[in-house]
C-alpha cells in the first residue's frame, strides 16, 4: 500500500498527458481526486501504523510497510521503502499539503495540464523522499523534486520567475552534489559495501567518528543545509519564494525544506552518530544564528512574500537547534534529549501546515491587490473579515502561541535543549520575541487602520474554493495545539531510538 501511495499521484499524472487534449475543468478534478484518494491512503497507513510495526521492534527493524526489492545489486542499492515515527507524520503532511494546493488551483487556466502533471510527479518524489530506505533511492527523489520545482516556478510564476526558478536550482541542485559525494563516502565506507540505510543504521561504518567522518558528515550536511535552508545558505530563498506561484510557494516552503531537515534526522544522526557528537555544538550554533537571521530580515522587509519567506529561515532553525541539542547529550539524558527530537519534527509538522497555510493566504491577498507591498493594503478586516481570521491564526501558530502547533513544537525543543545548551538556547528564545513582533508589524499593517487598498484591486473575501483548500490546514494546527497526543504518539518511541542510536 505504501508503493501505491508513493506512486498513484505519477501515474494519474501520465495518464493525463497521455489524454488527447483533455479539458481544463477535467484535469484539475482529476488532480483533486487523486490528491484526495492518495491522502486517504496516507490515513489508513497512520491508522494502522502501530500493529505494523509490531511489538518490541526497535528503529532497526521497526519500519512499517516495507518492501525490499533488488534494484542496482552491483553496488547495493534496492528499491527499500518503509515508514516509522519519524517520517509517518511528514507523509501525512505532504498529503495534506498538495491536496489544498489541488483546490486552491481548481480555477488554474494556464497550461492546465503541465500545471497539474508536475504537482502531481512533485507529490510523488515528496512521498518518495520520506519513505525510502535507500540512500540511493534518497537521493534520486530528493534530485528530482529540484526539477519539478524548477519548472514550477519557471513556468507560472511571476516577477522575474526564470532567473529564480534557475538560482534555485543551481543552488540546490550544487547542494545535492554535495550529499551525493557524503552517500559514496558512506557506502565506501562500509563493509560490505552497502546504500542501504537500514543496514547502516545498524552497522555504522564510522560509528567513532574521526577525519573521515567529519568529512562525510560536512559533505551530508552541506547538502542538507542548503535545502533546509540555514544560514548562511539561505540565499535562493526569498527570491524562488517571491517569484513563485502561490501553491508553488505553498509546496516550496511546507514540503520541499523538510526534505533538508528529515535528512538529519534520517541519515545524518543515526548513520553518524560519532561524528554527529562531535559536531553537535556547530549545528546547535548554525541553528541559533539562523533563528535570529532569520526573524530579524523578516522584520525589515516591507514585502509580505518574503517576510513569510524569511521566517522559514528562523523556524528551520529551531528545528536544528533542537537536533543539534540532542548530539550534546549523554546516556543519562536520553529522556530530554529525545523530547527534543520530538519537538523538533513536530516543528516540521507544523511549520508544513502554517507557512504552507500563509502562503496560500498571501498569494490570494496578490490575486486581489496585484502586490505583496505591505504598505498599499490597510483595513482589510473590515472588507475581507475571513481574509483577516486565517491570516491571523496562521501567523499566531508560527509565533508559537498556545493552544496552536506552533507552541507544542517550539516548548519541546527549548525545554529538551536547555539541558545540553543553556545559552544558546536562551539567546533562541529572542527569536520567538522577534517572531511575534514582525507578525504582529504585518497583521496591523494590513489588516487594521482605514481602509486602503491599490487602484483597481478587488475587496472581495475568500472564495469557498479558497476556504476548502486553506480552513482545514489552519484547523489541523489547533488540532495538535490542543489534542498533540494523536500527533506525538507516532513521534516519541521514535524519537526515543534515534537518541539511543546517537549516544550509543
Amino acid at each position: 500500500m505504501l508503493s501505491v501511495a508513493v506512486f498513484l499521484p505519477l501515474l494519474a499524472g501520465l495518464v493525463l498527458l497521455a489524454v488527447p487534449r483533455p479539458r481544463d475543468g477535467l484535469v484539475a478534478w482529476t488532480w483533486v481526486c487523486v490528491a484526495a484518494v492518495d491522502l486517504l491512503l496516507v490515513l489508513v497507513l497512520w491508522a494502522r501504523f502501530p500493529a505494523a510495526v509490531g511489538p518490541g521492534q526497535d528503529a532497526v527493524g521497526g519500519f512499517a510497510y516495507e518492501t525490499h526489492l533488488r534494484w542496482i545489486p552491483s553496488v547495493g542499492a534496492g528499491y527499500h521503502i518503509g515508514v516509522d515515527g519519524l517520517s509517518l507524520p511528514l507523509l501525512a503532511m505532504t498529503a495534506v499539503l498538495f491536496l489544498a494546493c489541488a483546490v486552491h488551483s481548481l480555477r488554474q487556466r494556464r497550461r492546465t495540464r503541465a500545471h497539474a502533471v508536475l504537482f502531481l510527479f512533485l507529490q510523488t518524489v515528496s512521498l518518495g523522499v520520506f519513505s525510502a530506505l535507500d540512500l540511493l533511492l534518497f537521493f534520486v527523489f530528493f534530485d528530482l523534486s529540484i526539477v519539478g520545482m524548477y519548472f514550477v516556478i519557471a513556468g507560472w510564476g511571476h516577477g522575474r520567475p526564470v532567473r529564480s526558478a534557475l538560482q534555485f536550482f543551481l543552488y540546490t541542485f550544487l547542494g545535492s552534489l554535495a550529499l551525493l559525494l557524503g552517500f559514496i563516502g558512506l557506502y565506501l565506507a562500509a563493509d560490505p559495501h552497502t546504500f542501504d540505510i537500514v543496514e547502516l543504521t545498524g552497522r555504522p561504518p564510522l560509528e567513532d567518528g574521526g577525519p573521515v567522518a567529519g568529512l562525510v558528515l560536512a559533505a551530508i550536511a552541506l547538502g542538507l543545509a542548503i535545502k533546509t535552508p540555514t544560514v548562511p545558505f539561505h540565499t535562493w530563498l526569498p527570491p524562488a519564494h517571491t517569484d513563485a506561484p502561490a501553491a508553488g510557494s505553498s509546496i516550496l516552503a511546507g514540503v520541499l525544506l523538510k526534505m533538508g531537515t528529515y535528512g538529519f534526522v534520517r541519515v545524518a544522526m543515526p548513520i553518524l552518530p560519532g561524528a554527529w557528537r562531535e559536531y553537535a555544538m556547530v549545528f546547535v550554533v548554525v541553528g541559533v544564528v539562523s533563528v535570529l537571521y532569520g526573524a530579524l530580515v523578516a522584520l525589515a522587509q516591507t514585502d509580505v512574500k518574503r517576510m513569510v519567506a524569511y521566517t522559514s529561515v528562523n523556524h528551520m532553525g529551531y528545528i536544528l537547534l533542537g537536533l543539534g541539542a540532542a548530539g550534546l547529550a549523554t546516556a543519562d539524558q536520553a529522556r530530554a534529549a529525545a523530547l527534543a527530537v520530538t519537538g523538533s519534527v513536530t516543528q516540521m509538522v507544523s511549520h508544513g501546515l502554517l507557512t504552507g497555510a500563509l502562503f496560500l493566504l498571501v498569494g490570494a491577498l496578490h490575486d486581489r491587490g496585484g502586490t505583496y507591498r505591505m504598505a498599499s493594503y490597510g483595513g482589510l478586516a473590515g472588507t475581507m473579515p475571513l481574509l483577516a481570521a486565517l491570516t491571523s491564526l496562521a501567523a499566531f501558530g508560527s509565533l508559537g502561541l498556545p493552544g496552536l502547533s506552533g507552541f507544542i513544537a517550539e516548548f519541546q525543543i527549548f525545554t529538551g535543549s536547555l539541558s545540553f545548551a543553556p545559552v544558546p538556547t536562551a539567546v533562541a528564545f529572542l527569536g520567538i520575541l522577534l517572531t511575534a513582533a514582525l507578525f504582529l508589524r504585518a497583521l496591523q499593517q494590513v489588516f487594521t487602520g482605514e481602509p486602503r487598498i491599490p487602484e483597481h484591486a478587488r475587496s472581495d473575501d475568500l472564495t469557498a474554493r479558497e476556504l476548502v483548500a486553506i480552513a482545514p490546514l489552519t484547523a489541523l494546527s489547533v488540532a495538535i495545539g490542543v489534542f498533540p497526543r494523536f500527533l506525538l504518539d507516532p513521534i516519541e518511541p521514535a524519537a526515543r531510538t534515534l537518541v539511543a542510536l546517537v549516544v550509543r
